[in-house]
């Protein structure tokens, strides 16, 4: 069978990284590169493929299989859509768009035109999670009651200089960067987030975006869950740096990222420590405790196999794009909720709200 023949626009931090997958990938071959800046030159040098300063020039030149876009969150939009009128499925780096109108148009665009979208939230193909996933729809947790969750880590001053500094403005804060991934993974375990209080800073660097942000999620199921987030904290308390599936970051296997409690026992994610009951629940009891054990393969190189799959019609997205616009509507809450300090519902906040 014949390789799926994948492009890449943006050649910024996550488009190396895809770029890097899709070439050692025995499904995949890069056809292209599309950036108009140096990096992209230099990377269309190295992997001997064709460098475009635009989707326009691209799709006049040649239609790949498909096309992962890697641009920065405010070029979403435009090149998701231009994929689609071009009828190239397209994997869209999370967040799917800037806005939720931006985001409702891609969705309903791709479903008009019957062009696969899907959403870069890679941690939905993590053998963890597949594992966590088991254990909880297993029923060994119980009625899963609260999940606490952080991601605290430092980001360096030349991340945010990658790619012009787009990360300095508005939209490019660890909200929709980070807590995206964050919120598509808690909703994957536990159901639809409804409503969110948040309360968010920006003391430390002072940029126009957020760096640490608090917030309380309440669930469909009646769940409640904490999460802080911050990309100013000295800690390994992050997927980053806890999963060991990025093997680019130091990882720390004795730290959590989250710890979810039913009431029949809690998982601590991803070490994979369980503590159940196996009698009657009581804190006068004393807990069976055992580690579960889980494959820590790349879920980059799992993504790309599965949107591979999906082009030659073996699969259907697990992360389409209207499980993206979901995620997106869960942030802009919570950034709703952060800048009136008041509760939000998720969806109301949705009217003439860019990220």
């Amino acid at each position: 069978m014949s390789r799926v023949r994948l492009a890449v626009a943006g050649a910024g931090l996550i488009g190396r990284a895809h770029i890097e997958r899709v070439v050692a990938d025995d499904v995949t071959e890069l056809s292209a590169i599309v950036d108009p800046g140096p990096t992209g030159s230099e990377l269309a040098d190295k992997y001997e493929v064709p460098l475009h300063d635009s989707l326009t020039e691209l799709f006049e030149t040649d239609v790949p299989d498909g096309v992962i876009l890697a641009t920065p969150n405010q070029l979403h939009v435009a090149g998701a859509l231009e994929c689609i009128a071009a009828g190239v499925p397209v994997l869209v780096e999370k967040p799917l768009a800037d806005s939720i109108e931006g985001g409702q148009r891609i969705v309903d665009a791709g479903q008009r035109a019957g062009v696969p979208v899907l959403t870069g939230h890679h941690r939905q193909h993590s053998p963890i999670m597949a594992k966590v996933k088991e254990i909880i729809r297993g029923g060994r947790l119980g009625t899963v009651v609260a999940i606490v969750g952080t991601a605290m880590f430092y980001k360096p001053d030349d991340y945010f200089d990658d790619n012009g500094g787009w990360r300095r403005k508005p939209g490019g804060g660890p909200m929709l960067l980070n807590l995206i991934h964050e919120v598509n993974q808690i909703e994957s375990l536990l159901g639809d987030i409804v409503s969110v209080q948040a309360t968010s800073s920006n003391a430390t660097r002072g940029l126009p975006v957020e760096d640490t942000a608090a917030m309380i999620f309440q669930f469909e199921s009646g769940a409640l869950g904490t999460f802080l987030l911050s990309d100013t904290a000295g800690s390994a308390r992050s997927w980053e740096h806890t999963s060991q599936e990025n093997k680019e970051y130091p990882t720390y296997g004795d730290e959590d990222s989250y710890h979810i409690a039913g009431t029949k026992g809690s998982l601590s994610i991803p070490t994979m420590r369980l503590k159940t009951y196996r009698g009657p629940s009581s804190w006068w009891v004393p807990f069976e405790v055992s580690t579960e054990v889980v494959d820590r393969s790349d879920p980059l190189v799992n993504q790309i196999a599965h949107f591979a799959a999906v082009i030659r019609g073996e699969a259907t997205p697990v992360v389409s794009g209207e499980a993206g616009l979901r995620s997106l509507r869960v942030v802009n809450a919570v950034r709703e909720a952060a800048r009136t300090g008041q509760r939000v519902d998720v969806g109301s906040a949705d009217v003439g709200h860019r990220a």
